[in-house]
């Protein structure tokens, strides 16, 4: 099954709709109480992550479901380049993007940034070898798994390599990552997707 697609705005336009329609689907497929509410706080998380997006973007969120397991997903196609990211940065008493804290904080950092710079140039401890591939799937330019970059980052922390505490830390707290089975970020083009999985009963 897929839902409507529902298009909402960084500044918030529609976020109130896409979590009725959260709600709808728990009904429909009649959720556990507990299911249903791991649904909505993904999509609650999500919808905080488009909020944090520079600028005024729009992003379009659908759901999808196959044989229980719950694939939440935000496509939003990036007008943001250098330029434009900065002069709306250096309106900030700060100069700096401040929210780009935590797991979600840097997710959102692709959303703001891989459009205009080489994706393993970011400077994110999301970017860790074996973290992300560049896709062989057609059309695919790029994707980054959780469950790899967790992988990943044990193999990190083992290591003692410099950030990679303070990366499992973050890690560690994120809601997301303690209730999605997986995370994905994958780039085509100029659109950057989050699709977030969860088996539900």
């Amino acid at each position: 099954m897929k839902t409507d697609v529902i298009v909402v705005s960084s500044r918030g336009r529609q976020m109130a709709v896409a979590l009725n329609q959260v709600d709808k689907v728990a009904a429909y497929k009649e959720l556990t109480n507990r299911s249903a509410l791991h649904l909505r706080l993904l999509t609650e998380e999500m919808m905080g992550l488009m909020r944090s997006i520079t600028g005024e973007t729009e992003g379009r969120f659908w759901i999808e479901d196959q044989d229980g397991v719950y694939e939440l997903h935000l496509a939003v196609t990036t007008n943001m380049d250098s330029g434009k990211r900065d002069r709306l940065l250096s309106a900030a008493s700060s100069g700096k993007n401040e929210s780009a804290k935590g797991l979600m904080g840097r997710i959102r950092d692709f959303f703001d940034r891989s459009a205009d710079e080489d994706v393993a140039s970011l400077s994110s401890p999301l970017i860790l070898p074996g973290a992300y591939d560049r896709s062989s799937t057609p059309a695919l330019d790029w994707e980054w798994s959780m469950v790899r970059y967790e992988e990943a980052l044990t193999h990190c922390v083992e290591e003692n390599q410099d950030g990679a505490v303070q990366a499992w830390d973050e890690l560690e707290k994120s809601v997301v990552a303690h209730v999605a089975d997986d995370v994905k970020v994958s780039i085509r083009g100029r659109t950057v997707e989050l699709t977030i999985l969860k088996q539900l009963d």
